[in-house]
């Protein structure tokens, strides 16, 4: 059997070291390469074509210091001419993170804790093509198909993160090309949704739920 090639992305050099050594102890998975941001793995991809070497999945980090993230780095991959598919890795599970990385087109996102195997599975079941969620994407995804009245959309969701920074509603409106009076018309939508009259008690509810990650963590 052919091996599933694994291009490996992450910013940490331990950690792309700890996945290597796990996942090349699975028959039928081999390392086609590693980068430590977006950028670099769109190179690596160009550098493995040119050699005629198939990658059959990325397995990418989602934020990665100060190179290009996850998100930014799968919607360009799904641009190539013939992408593989790419398998998010990551310790975050905020609804913005998943909702960010599937919008991208991930094939799948899966959690660094997650017990070996379940890796291991994820990593051959994207590579047939397959999604592969863990279970809170799932569980959001899900919510969202059956509860689409009551979940916050992706364009509430970023204005939540924006919120979170301390940025004033102008300054939301001049970031994401929208008017003042729509990020107010947002806000109202996303006051009721979490049950909140106020930003900081939007902020304080939308952190409890993990729909955005605790203001000024680290990426």
């Amino acid at each position: 059997m052919t091996d599933v090639r694994v291009l490996l992305v992450d910013d940490h050099p331990v950690v792309r070291a700890g996945l290597r050594a796990m996942l090349t102890e699975f028959d039928g998975i081999s390392i086609a390469a590693e980068a430590a941001d977006g950028k670099a793995a769109l190179k690596e991809l160009s550098r493995l074509a040119v050699l005629g070497e198939a990658v059959d999945v990325v397995l990418m980090d989602l934020q990665m210091g100060a190179g290009m993230d996850g998100v930014a780095a799968t919607a360009a991959i799904r641009k190539l001419a013939a992408p593989p598919p790419v398998l998010i890795l990551t310790t975050y599970d905020t609804d913005a993170d998943i909702l960010s990385a599937v919008e991208a087109g991930a094939s799948g996102y899966m959690l660094k804790d997650a017990p070996p195997e379940q890796i291991r599975q994820a990593v051959f079941a994207a590579a047939a093509g397959e999604t592969v969620l863990a279970p809170r994407a799932a569980a959001l995804l899900m919510n969202r198909i059956t509860n689409p009245g009551t979940s916050l959309t992706p364009r509430e969701v970023q204005l939540l993160e924006l919120l979170a920074t301390g940025l004033s509603n102008r300054a939301i409106a001049k970031q994401v090309f929208i008017s003042e009076a729509t990020v107010k018309t947002h806000l109202v939508h996303i006051y009721g949704k979490l049950g909140v009259d106020n930003r900081t008690a939007a902020i304080a509810a939308a952190t409890r739920r993990r729909i955005i990650r605790p203001p000024g963590q680290a990426g």
